[in-house]
């Protein structure tokens, strides 16, 4: 049976790594997966982008309006081959509707489908899309990363332009390295008092 997996991490943790990596391993095998990312995401435009080097183009990039499964019936036929796994990037901007369109795909067309992304923003407040894949995913994985302590790096802090901690503002904001810092839950709360 098919399920709904959720992998989850801190920026830094690997997470597009990890699922570019999955999709290599199903294509090695000669089966087709779909690669989803969320245009919230403007980062490579419809790239998939690993902070290791690797880029792949998503095959769906996917809007907050949009039915994630028309989206899925429209690659299904473009091919003509059936879909063995669907996989989806930054899940962490993905609406509660479409996490539980992913739980219908899996549930009824019995598609593996794996998400990965942020638990929370830089404010320690839950995304949408990773507060109902919590809640709903048959099978929750962190993928760790390092706080400059050592500790293990639970949480996100946005820097501003010279490289203070923001507390304020819009909970999406695009950046990589240079605007965001994975921090252990100590170090987080030291820096927002």
């Amino acid at each position: 049976m098919s399920k709904l997996f959720f992998r989850y991490g801190a920026m830094n943790s690997g997470k597009s790594t990890a699922m570019l990596q999955v999709a290599h391993n199903y294509e090695e095998r000669d089966q087709r997966v779909v690669l989803i990312k969320s245009s919230v995401d403007t980062k490579g435009n419809d790239q998939i982008i690993s902070r290791l080097g690797v880029t792949r183009t998503a095959d769906v990039l996917l809007s907050p309006g949009q039915d994630l499964r028309a989206a899925l019936r429209e690659c299904g036929t473009e091919s003509g081959r059936s879909i063995a796994c669907v996989l989806v990037d930054e899940a962490q901007f993905l609406t509660r509707e479409q996490v539980y369109q992913l739980g219908e795909v899996t549930d009824s067309l019995d598609i593996p489908v794996l998400t990965y992304g942020l638990r929370t923003d830089f404010r320690g407040e839950p995304f949408e899309g990773s507060k109902y894949l919590l809640a709903w995913s048959d099978n929750l994985r962190e993928l760790k990363a390092i706080c400059h302590c050592g500790a293990k790096a639970t949480m996100v802090i946005r820097l501003d332009e010279s490289g203070n901690p923001v507390k304020e503002g819009s909970q999406v904001e695009i950046g990589g390295n240079d605007r965001y810092v994975s921090l252990c839950r100590r170090h987080f709360k030291a820096l927002l008092t």
